[in-house]
């Protein structure tokens, strides 16, 4: 039961997601920006992860944008053929060549040292729907809570995970399973949301 309830709420969450449009899409990436690009967490961290938006998801380039011109570095998502249920984290900024993958995601193409999960300041994850309390709906294939789920037992361990979202991807509740990370906070085009115990 709780499969079919997160299955089907995972493909109405999508479809009106990618419904948005590119006008609106823009205009949130815009305020996203807004909200984030002075806040303490963003302005004092060195090492970001990002992602590369798709499916009508909100876009952080802007964000990615200000931290290289700050001079952080800045890593995107890969999938790795060695570890298939985890997502690895290359190096990035403007020169580096991507590739997509085979969800057709675009990701660096560089064979450099993949860097650690635990080595960032602040990751920012995509998500497909999102509770008050900061539990994340993502697209199944678990690659995020896999990769993080070291943060399930020590909550208060690096990095920052910020899941960023479309204010109209909120939702009431769903099923949280054991193996669901919580994020540390999720930021929409409209305000930030912090767990209530931390």
């Amino acid at each position: 039961m709780t499969d079919d309830t997160r299955k089907n709420l995972r493909s109405t969450l999508r479809q009106a997601r990618q419904d948005i449009p590119s006008e609106q899409q823009n205009s949130a990436a815009k305020d996203l920006f807004n909200m984030l690009g002075n806040q303490d967490f963003f302005r004092v961290a060195q090492r970001i992860a990002f992602y590369q938006a798709v499916d009508g998801e909100i876009d952080p380039r802007l964000l990615l944008e200000l931290a290289l011109s700050e001079g952080k570095s800045c890593f995107l998502p890969v999938l790795s053929q060695d570890n298939p249920d985890f997502v690895s984290f290359l190096p990035y900024d403007s020169n580096t060549e991507l590739v997509e993958n085979k969800y057709g995601i675009a990701e660096p193409a560089s064979s450099e040292l993949i860097v650690s999960p635990t080595n960032f300041d602040v990751v920012f994850v995509p998500l497909v729907g999102f509770s008050e309390n900061c539990y994340r709906l993502g697209m199944g294939k678990g690659f995020y809570d896999h990769t993080f789920s070291f943060k399930i037992f020590n909550r208060r361990s690096s990095p920052l995970l910020v899941g960023l979202a479309h204010e109209s991807q909120l939702i009431d509740s769903f099923p949280v399973e054991s193996w669901d990370v919580r994020l540390d906070a999720i930021a929409t085009d409209k305000k930030i949301y912090r767990p209530e115990d931390l």
